[in-house]
């Protein structure tokens, strides 16, 4: 884990990568089992349920049915917190973040959840998350394990 610690901020690729059998997958499952049990401080908005949906369905081939029955699975984790609020200064802000650090609309967007929520770490599977100050990016795959991802992915 992190050397920036807690509260961590699930982004979708590490809620989908968790869901999955993925050989590389025990990298995003161990933070969602800790997070689950209450042993880490974890916030995700809900919006990354619905990007974890589409990942499961378009990258991994999971059916709908599967994936909803997954993630509705993981969404009864009472020791969560589920960021829920999406006002409109959250989403003109995540649009600003966006813009000003030449990423998409979904990072700005988590970027900004986690400057509100106080995260100190974000988990991703996305690089892009490094061009924000505000909180440490923590790439939970290393090059190797991101390479035997892909290779999964390509079969």
């Amino acid at each position: 884990m992190s050397d920036a610690g807690g509260p961590y901020l699930f982004d979708v690729g590490v809620i989908a990568l968790a869901h999955t059998d993925a050989p590389v997958r025990d990298a995003a499952l161990s933070y969602v089992r800790d997070a689950i049990a209450g042993d880490i401080d974890a916030v995700v908005p809900y919006p990354a349920v619905y990007g974890a949906h589409v990942v499961l369905t378009t990258h991994y081939g999971y059916t709908n049915a599967d994936a909803s029955r997954l993630l509705s699975n993981f969404l009864d984790a009472r020791r969560i917190h589920w960021h829920d609020r999406l006002p409109e200064r959250t989403v003109r802000a995540g649009l600003d973040r966006a813009g000003d650090a030449n990423v998409g609309g979904w990072d700005g967007y988590y970027a900004q959840v986690a400057i509100e929520e106080g995260v100190a770490t974000l988990l991703t599977v996305d690089d892009d998350f490094e061009r924000f100050d505000a909180f440490e990016t923590e790439l939970i795959l290393s090059p190797e394990e991101f390479e035997t991802l892909d290779e999964y992915l390509r079969d």
